[in-house]
């Protein structure tokens, strides 16, 4: 009995090991950061962990939500269809991921399509680096949130390493914002730089 007791309380310290990082993130974030700057994104209380649920590729191949866990994700939801305005919210993500720098490999750019319709092969020729996965929107809605009377498709969400959604901003952005959302993100990556993953 003593060595299970033993055994359960080396896991527990382990799990508490593994998720200090990630503690130290958002105080960083939440505590630390300097009172002059107010946060652009909304903070998503509480957080949604992602559903053990599968999403699948393009090519139909099945792949579990839970897999996109060990790094810090930027989220867009459209339709496969994604007319103008979601194409240029997708070029947004793009543009806002370099922005990083040295620490844009730390963090995947993920479009998840909410239907069934096709993808304009053109379209992903510019998206050879993201993750493109179809996602049924129950799902969706499980894992990420949108305010009343907002759709998901109007948000750029941002899930941190333990798969967990935290915080969304206005997907359409202009220069502006785009520095916003960035000085929102920078003090994460910095908090998160000594243990996190690269992307992938």
């Amino acid at each position: 009995m003593p060595i299970r007791i033993s055994g359960r309380w080396k896991m527990l310290a382990i799990m508490l090991v593994c998720s200090l990082p990630v503690i130290a993130s958002y105080f960083a974030y939440y505590v630390v950061r300097p009172q002059g700057h107010a946060g652009y994104g909304e903070l998503i209380e509480p957080v949604r962990a992602v559903p053990n649920q599968l999403g699948s590729t393009l090519e139909g191949i099945a792949k579990p939500l839970p897999g996109l866990k060990g790094h810090w994700l930027l989220v867009a939801v459209a339709g496969g269809a994604c007319p103008e305005e979601c194409q240029r919210r997708l070029f947004l993500m793009r543009q806002l991921r370099a922005t990083l720098g040295h620490d844009k490999d730390r963090v995947d750019w993920v479009w998840l399509i909410s239907d069934e319709a096709p993808v304009d092969k053109a379209l992903l020729q510019g998206m050879q680096d993201a993750v493109v996965l179809r996602v049924d929107p129950a799902t969706l809605n499980q894992w990420l949130l949108a305010a009343p009377g907002h759709t998901l498709a109007q948000y750029l969400f941002v899930v941190d390493p333990l798969g967990n959604t935290m915080m969304r901003f206005p997907a359409l952005f202009d220069p502006a914002g785009a520095s916003k959302v960035r000085r929102d993100l920078d003090p994460l990556l910095r908090a998160s730089a000594s243990w996190d993953q690269q992307g992938r």
